[in-house]
């Protein structure tokens, strides 16, 4: 395994177990048996390593294949919300500390803005496949993308706390029913 996997995988147990206020790079770099300044040869900081973390560690869209035009845009919602609710599940426990300190979410969207990432991303994308399916016809030409997507990606965010909040860090993930339910609460009044 490389030393950036390596580094990956301990960052992924730490910022679950501590959050990204209290881990820090010297304790992610000892888990991993390097040098802090090796750390930030891969990573660059700290924000950097946490979107690596979110991005290659957490399960997400990446291995979603949903198109516009294919398949049914219900089940295709469903599949993206789906995925959308178990990474919020995951990442929670990493991210909600930054809730409660201003000057560190500040500098936290500041690196984000820098680094292309940040929770706009996912509204951004599910408005992107709504106004592709609308350009195809397959939604209403009159539905918001913007305001449709916004709602079912708050909907995820929500679910994944209740379960976070009722069942801890080590809830299972939500079952496909729910992403199917949210999505379809959402779409049907735009098909």
């Amino acid at each position: 395994m490389s030393t950036r996997e390596r580094i990956l995988d301990a960052a992924a147990d730490i910022l679950r177990t501590r959050g990204v206020v209290h881990a820090t790079t010297k304790e992610i770099a000892q888990a991993t048996g390097v040098s802090e300044p090796t750390l930030y040869k891969y990573f660059g900081d700290k924000e950097r390593l946490l979107l690596a973390v979110l991005e290659e560690r957490l399960p997400g869209l990446s291995g979603v294949s949903v198109r516009p035009g294919a398949g049914d845009v219900e089940a295709n919602l469903a599949e993206l919300a789906h995925a959308v609710l178990h990474f919020y599940q995951r990442s929670i426990p990493m991210l909600g500390a930054l809730l409660a300190d201003p000057q560190r979410m500040a500098a936290h969207r500041v690196a984000m803005d820098r680094h292309g990432g940040g929770p706009d991303k996912a509204v951004a994308g599910f408005a992107g496949y709504l106004r592709a399916e609308q350009g195809l016809g397959r939604i209403a030409a009159d539905a918001d993308p913007e305001a449709s997507a916004a709602l079912l990606i708050g909907a995820c965010f929500q679910e994944a706390f209740l379960r976070y909040y009722t069942q801890g860090p080590d809830a299972d993930a939500a079952p496909r029913s729910q992403a199917e339910a949210l999505a379809r609460a959402v779409v049907r009044p735009l098909l």
